[in-house]
């Protein structure tokens, strides 16, 4: 039987998986935890308060509900991790560590942690960038997702956790706020679009980057770790793509829905994060070992946006 804990399950991808995974498993069946709650994430389903870096703590939440899957979300992303690398490296590296051994004491516990596009750095493939290539982050964020991954291998090679993760691309949901990522724009110019305001674009209208709908980042999420195990071929994370655009492209799709959305651009130290990473990713290793397929193009996806966000957005 399948019980999961979620650590990090008031994050944008955090509150989405929750409820995804609920509706496939069963409400009781997994747990919600961050360091905070909030309606979305406590609804619906058992929720505790855990702060991810006291390893005791995640013992105790992990035995008192006899979970047997981990995904373990909590992290602070780019664009907030360059305001405070120290703290970043620190959370990021020891709440992975701390689920890692959690794993490596009971083995009948398996592990989905996330990694991310910010691996890749400046001389890294921009096109069509392999699983397997140069990665020279320049974010903490990267260097800890890096870092990450290799420790992933570590433990999957030396002590036998079954640990998979997937590299997502620019993530885009309808759930929550942004939480402090370089592609968040993506989110934030449908809100100004339903306001009736102009869109103050921190990257510049030409810069692409990989993007995926939240449901289809909730499936690939769920498929990879229902995936028979030995069709996981690869241990520190496997490269996923759906889409790519600009922000011109995304803003010209908008308008075919909201013709009067308006955009400027003012790009600001977001840029250069976002120039260091691929204008688009080859995903064919999960294509190939567990069947990833994508959902959402472009035009589906701003029309689920737009109809998710239209009545909360007239409600605040």
């Amino acid at each position: 039987m399948t019980k999961c804990l979620v650590i990090g399950a008031c994050g944008q991808l955090g509150t989405e998986l929750t409820e995804g995974l609920r509706k496939k498993y069963g409400a009781d069946k997994v747990v919600a935890s961050d360091i905070h709650s909030s309606s979305e994430g406590s609804q619906d389903g058992p929720f505790e308060m855990l702060d991810a870096m006291d390893f005791e703590a995640i013992k105790r939440v992990v035995e008192k509900h006899e979970i047997n899957v981990i995904y373990h979300l909590a992290a602070i992303l780019s664009a907030k991790g360059e305001q405070n690398p120290p703290m970043a490296w620190s959370l990021n590296m020891t709440s992975l560590l701390n689920v890692l051994n959690l794993a490596k004491e009971n083995n009948s516990i398996k592990v989905f942690w996330p990694s991310s596009i910010a691996v890749f750095g400046p001389t890294t493939p921009k096109d069509q960038t392999p699983q397997e290539c140069i990665m020279d982050p320049n974010t903490v964020y990267g260097i800890s997702k890096l870092a990450g991954e290799r420790w992933c291998q570590y433990y999957h090679e030396k002590y036998g956790v079954d640990v998979r993760s997937v590299r997502y691309p620019g993530l885009i949901g309808s759930k929550t706020l942004p939480g402090g990522g370089t592609t968040d724009y993506a989110v934030d110019i449908f809100y100004k679009a339903l306001q009736g305001e102009t869109y103050e674009c921190f990257l510049a209208e030409d810069c692409y980057l990989p993007m995926m709908y939240m449901d289809d980042a909730v499936k690939a999420t769920i498929d990879i770790m229902e995936a028979d195990p030995e069709t996981i071929r690869v241990r520190s994370s496997y490269n996923l793509s759906a889409i790519t655009f600009s922000p011109e492209e995304l803003y010209e799709e908008i308008k075919k829905q909201i013709p009067e959305a308006e955009i400027i651009y003012k790009p600001d130290f977001r840029q250069k994060i976002a120039d260091s990473w691929p204008n688009s990713i080859d995903d064919s290793n999960a294509r190939n070992d567990w069947g990833w397929q994508y959902k959402f193009d472009i035009k589906k996806l701003v029309q689920e946006m737009l109809t998710e966000l239209e009545p909360k957005v007239a409600s605040i």
